[in-house]
């Protein structure tokens, strides 16, 4: 049963990082991405503590240090990387390149290190989720080339597949809600120092408090709860390319809270993306698919036509 359920604990995680924008957006004017980065793994790591500590699913031993350390380091590093690939060349391509890559990468590290090679019915997922997510977020009019931005974009998604896949090993070892609350406690430690060279005075005001707190608590907290989670009941491949909702639900939200106009092409990317994940997540029930489809075979009617 929680195989079944695996796919849509990643999905709902991917829904609730996708409020990340828009969160930003009706939030303070004067924050910045490397604070909001470093703010909200702060946040979500204590939270995760406190949770794990209250329902007794924290413990001190029993920690594979490499997987905890890569981990903690590669989410660290996916806060700069993908901020920095945003800022050089643009969201549009930077989040493109960040969150497409992403899977691609997860896959490659999950065949040579786990030796699982991807199936055929997760590369049909992935191509058609990327190629909807490009869809989504590419303005033809508006593309801008830089070669640190696309290097800094790809080493994004490179930190995204490296934490998932180290992630995998902690969640069979350890709580999953432990091994999230370590690694974002140490994220945030090593990005805290971040914080006293950028501005955080928006976080003193009411509504940069509330953005603060949806960010470290159900956009990072809950949201990685969910993903670990899920991460236990199904692959890191699986899991990542799962994650591309994230930029449907940032488009909707887009569409309904801030007024934001989508062109056809966009639209056909949603429903890619839609699709690509659809037959991933409905991968579980296709045993039983095709067993009915074949008892309601063999049991319709034979029709003979008339002899003359």
């Amino acid at each position: 049963m929680f195989v079944k359920l695996a796919p849509f604990l990643i999905l709902s995680a991917a829904l609730l990082w996708g409020t990340t924008g828009t969160a930003q957006f009706l939030g303070p004017d004067n924050t910045s991405p490397l604070s909001i980065g470093a703010v909200r793994l702060l946040i979500g790591g204590l939270f995760l503590i406190t949770i794990a500590v209250a329902a007794g699913r924290f413990r001190l031993s029993g920690w594979h240090m490499p997987s905890v350390l890569t981990a903690a380091v590669a989410m660290a590093c996916y806060q700069p990387f993908f901020f920095s690939a945003v800022s050089l060349t643009g969201i549009a391509v930077g989040s493109v390149i960040a969150i497409g890559s992403a899977p691609i990468f997860a896959g490659f590290m999950e065949w040579q290190w786990r030796k699982r090679r991807p199936t055929a019915v997760w590369w049909i997922s992935t191509i058609l989720s990327a190629g909807g997510c490009t869809l989504l977020m590419i303005n033809q009019s508006a593309i801008t080339v830089h070669p640190a931005g696309i290097f800094t974009a790809l080493g994004a998604g490179c930190s995204f597949a490296l934490y998932t896949i180290a992630s995998e090993r902690l969640v069979h070892e350890q709580p999953p809600l432990a091994s999230a609350a370590v690694v974002f406690s140490l994220s945030g430690l090593m990005l805290a120092p971040l914080l006293i060279f950028t501005d955080t005075s928006w976080i003193l005001s009411a509504a940069g408090s509330l953005t603060a707190l949806h960010l470290g608590i159900a956009a990072t907290g809950i949201a990685y709860a969910l993903f670990v989670t899920g991460l236990l009941h199904t692959t890191s491949s699986n899991a990542v390319t799962l994650s591309l909702a994230e930029p449907v639900t940032a488009a909707l939200l887009g569409i309904f809270f801030i007024g934001e106009q989508l062109q056809a092409l966009s639209w056909a990317g949603l429903f890619l993306v839609t699709v690509g994940l659809a037959v991933l997540v409905l991968r579980p029930y296709y045993p039983a698919i095709l067993r009915k489809l074949r008892r309601h075979q063999a049991s319709a009617p034979v029709f003979l036509g008339r002899h003359r």
